[in-house]
């Protein structure tokens, strides 16, 4: 907002660039080259601090391109922070110790398992998560956090990258489920079907549940596919959880999503615009904060942002490769070999979990939606879906995750739920989250 001689104008100060608008010829010398450029001044600019400061180092590509700015701009050794799942093939401890002794970091990690109160951490994360968050992630993040705050108040994190540059499974999807949609439908129901007689694996997200949740979007809209791949239930799964009839309030989001094929670049601008700021950035604030730590992502500085914007999609993903500028720039520097190894993703293996230590805390959750919202929720239906899990028929470790964080949730903020019998079908859901405070 400007005032000026009693006039006042508001007015956007950046618009999130879509691609189109500010496309440029780059080759792939000179892409890395200014990649290079932006990414030393973004990290040296966050690296500006009065307190004590480290970089989250998980072994990947991206912690591990900001360690290697970092300790070429720090003047005194760098702290680097992980989190650990020593045993699960999703572990990525090799990964960062190597990159923590190249660049001769103090590096400190913490071993996430069900020996930590794990159930006293998910009720902290009800509080201080404010709204209600279906990322399981948040859980690994709020225990790195509290490590991190032992000897630092500020952590560089690589959050953005993926976003940027083409880093998720479901950007790839959304480009491979292009060419899938051209097949009949009814070939791709029989795939659909012979995928669902596919064991279940206690694999954090194993490729049978991968190949299913593929297979089920290519058989909706591109738009809500490209959602459908980020989250857990379709939109008549949701329906069928709750009494009162939801709007459709994704619809309007949705229709900002142009592409309906193969079009990269608008799939991530809604991502930049949507999944970044509304559940991962979130996730991120509120679990640090909780701790007082202060996280600051160099990628999302403007200027790496426009850029990556008036790349080609070539230079993002080709084929299985994605982040392909970013890798290559990391390729040709002295840096640990790491580049080839796939995405593994900060998460915790919920499906395995749900069925073990944290069966309990999911069966109290539903017990008290039971108990204090049976009139709101459609009880039967949530508890199949739990059924379905523990019996090994599904793997729905990470829908039961939202729904167990949105009861507990409820649980901690008193929130009411009982609409008045006289109350109109259009204002039952407006009356239907009452805070009692």
């Amino acid at each position: 907002m400007e005032w000026r001689r009693g006039t006042i104008r508001t007015d956007r100060y950046w618009c999130l660039p879509t691609g189109k608008e500010n496309a440029e010829r780059w080759t792939p010398e000179s892409a890395e080259a200014e990649l290079d450029r932006l990414l030393k001044e973004s990290v040296q600019e966050h690296l500006v601090s009065d307190v004590p400061l480290g970089v989250w180092l998980s072994g990947g590509l991206d912690s591990s391109s900001l360690v290697h700015y970092a300790a070429e701009a720090s003047s005194s050794r760098l702290k680097t922070f992980s989190i650990t799942f020593r045993g699960r093939s999703f572990d990525e401890t090799r990964y960062a110790r190597q990159v923590a002794d190249w660049y001769g970091t103090e590096h400190t990690e913490l071993d996430l398992n069900p020996e930590q109160d794990l159930p006293a951490a998910i009720h902290e994360l009800a509080y201080y998560g404010d709204e209600p968050n279906a990322d399981s992630g948040a859980l690994p993040v709020w225990f790195l956090s509290r490590l991190t705050k032992a000897s630092a108040t500020v952590a560089l994190s690589g959050e953005g990258a993926d976003e940027l540059f083409g880093g998720y499974l479901m950007q790839r999807a959304s480009l491979l489920a292009h060419t899938a949609r051209k097949f009949p439908p009814a070939a791709l129901r029989a795939l659909l079907g012979a995928a669902r007689l596919w064991p279940v694996s206690n694999d954090k997200i194993g490729f049978e549940y991968k190949l299913k949740r593929f297979l089920e979007g290519c058989r909706m809209p591109a738009a809500r596919a490209h959602a459908y791949w980020s989250g857990t239930f379709d939109d008549q799964e949701k329906h069928s959880l709750l009494q009162p009839t939801l709007p459709r309030a994704l619809d309007s989001v949705l229709r900002e999503l142009a592409s309906t094929g193969d079009d990269l670049q608008s799939y991530l601008w809604f991502d930049q615009k949507y999944f970044l700021p509304d559940n991962i950035l979130t996730k991120v604030d509120h679990t640090s904060m909780a701790h007082a730590v202060e996280v600051r992502p160099p990628f999302l500085d403007h200027r790496i942002v426009e850029f990556a914007s008036s790349l080609p999609a070539s230079m993002k993903i080709q084929g299985s490769q994605q982040k392909v500028i970013l890798r290559n720039l990391m390729r040709a520097k002295r840096f640990p070999p790491i580049l080839n190894r796939k995405k593994i993703g900060f998460d915790i293996p919920t499906h395995d979990w749900f069925r073990g230590p944290l069966r309990p805390l999911l069966e109290e959750a539903v017990a008290f939606a039971s108990a204090e919202h049976g009139e709101f929720f459609q009880l039967p239906r949530i508890k199949a879906h739990v059924r379905a899990h523990l019996d090994r028929r599904a793997n729905l470790g990470y829908h039961l995750w939202g729904l167990m964080m949105l009861f507990l949730w409820m649980k901690k903020w008193g929130i009411q739920t009982r609409v008045p019998a006289a109350a109109t079908p259009r204002r039952t859901m407006e009356r239907a989250f009452t805070a009692t405070s």
